[in-house]
């Protein structure tokens, strides 16, 4: 570190010290921070309207890798990478090969995500469509990727599902509810006893009168009624305007129940915008709620913290690094709360001074302790940069180019 970037830091270990907070525990808590990349968001993706290719952008399950190493690479904690099964796995030699392809890139394959929302038999929904074959087929396809994760040593079942109806009178929401029950606990039946079910929700959207995982509390009671190993995920852009999302967080950590995050971020629904784009003082106040929990746990299990994003804008891998590096900011600003100066604070009914604890670590300028970590972890102390000069993005679109069917959306 050059001589000004050890004063920065010496400064601001002063301030954090006086904040009665332990510096050295921070250092190593941001070390060891787990980030879970997409393997589709370095993919085309679009909007209901189109998708748009960008240059580079991969297609198969080894570039998508081979992307997720470089971020994984520039910032030394986005070791995991998320597969969705249709689209990383078109065969079983895409399953065989990758065991061995991603550790030879330093990474390994965390969530494995099936696909119950794409095909035309899933117009009409996967667990809850009206016709037993379609849901047979939703379950079956489940029950592979259950097959798959083991075969990658996975631990995640991630869960997500389009099933909803358009009109009053379309669906009897208490049947289609049924049809859940049964067919989540037949998937969770048949995982291995490492692996955890993460059932997440959405309020609207693709079905525009109703969706049968609407809310937190939906997730909670069909997880509550699987068992221990289903949890619920929390996507920070399934909500609608007006959520108290770190309200839920903090619910659910009590319960002993989240089990996720897919982070992005919303400006009116579920826009997939880089996470902390839009509200970065509501993901800092996550983030609060989830520290709370690291430094005095109840029990919650392990959170798996995964980004679920589409880069149609930037381009994919710099902007997967931004989304990772604005994680870690705020992971850090979070561990800078002076904690017992809060507790005292609204112990003693002191609102002003309860808030300014959790204002000053929101504004405070961590970018010293980072540099600090990077420099220990042997990554990049500004790997935005870095990234743009070492010459990948230049190499990956100039062989690649732009191409059809890339791997996602572009499919």
């Amino acid at each position: 570190m050059a001589s000004s970037d050890t004063q920065a830091f010496s400064l601001l270990e002063e301030r954090l010290q006086a904040r009665q907070v332990d510096v050295s525990s921070v250092l190593a808590a941001l070390q060891a921070q787990v980030i879970e990349t997409p393997s589709w968001g370095y993919a085309d993706s679009g909007t209901r309207f189109g998708v748009f290719a960008q240059p580079g952008a991969a297609v198969t399950i080894a570039e998508k890798l081979a992307d997720a190493a470089q971020v994984h690479r520039h910032t030394g904690i986005a070791p995991l990478v998320a597969a969705h099964v249709l689209w990383d796995f078109p065969d079983d030699a895409a399953v065989e090969s990758v065991p061995a392809l991603a550790e030879s890139l330093g990474v390994r394959i965390g969530s494995i995500n099936p696909n119950v929302f794409q095909g035309r038999e899933y117009w009409m929904g996967s667990f809850a469509n009206r016709e037993a074959s379609s849901r047979r087929k939703a379950v079956q396809h489940c029950l592979d990727s259950v097959e798959i994760g083991k075969r990658l040593n996975s631990g995640v079942l991630s869960l997500w599902f389009a099933d909803g109806t358009d009109y009053p009178g379309q669906g009897d929401i208490r049947e289609r509810k049924r049809w859940f029950q049964e067919s989540l606990a037949e998937v969770y039946r048949a995982m291995p006893d490492a692996m955890t079910m993460l059932v997440e929700y959405k309020p609207f959207e693709p079905g525009l009168y109703h969706t049968d995982i609407a809310d937190w509390g939906m997730s909670y009671v069909f997880c509550k009624s699987l068992g221990a190993r289903a949890r619920v995920l929390v996507d920070l852009g399934h909500h609608l305007p007006g959520t108290n999302i770190e309200h839920i967080v903090a619910f659910l950590l009590d319960e002993q129940l989240l089990g996720g995050f897919h982070f992005n971020n919303r400006k009116y629904a579920d826009d997939d915008l880089m996470v902390g784009s839009i509200n970065p003082y509501e993901f800092f106040l996550i983030y609060n709620e989830l520290v709370k929990e690291e430094l005095q746990p109840r029990g919650n299990p392990r959170v798996e913290y995964m980004v679920d994003q589409g880069f149609n804008t930037k381009k994919k891998i710099p902007g997967m690094i931004q989304t990772v590096l604005m994680i870690q900011t705020t992971y850090a600003k979070a561990l800078c709360v002076d904690r017992k100066t809060l507790a005292e604070a609204a112990g003693n009914g002191d609102v002003v001074m309860a808030e300014q604890c959790l204002l000053d670590a929101f504004n405070t300028d961590v970018e010293p302790l980072l540099r600090r970590v990077r420099a220990e972890m042997g990554v990049p102390e500004e790997p935005l940069k870095a990234y743009a000069a070492g010459g990948y993005q230049q190499k990956i679109e100039q062989e690649r180019g732009i191409r059809a069917g890339a791997g996602g959306l572009g499919q």
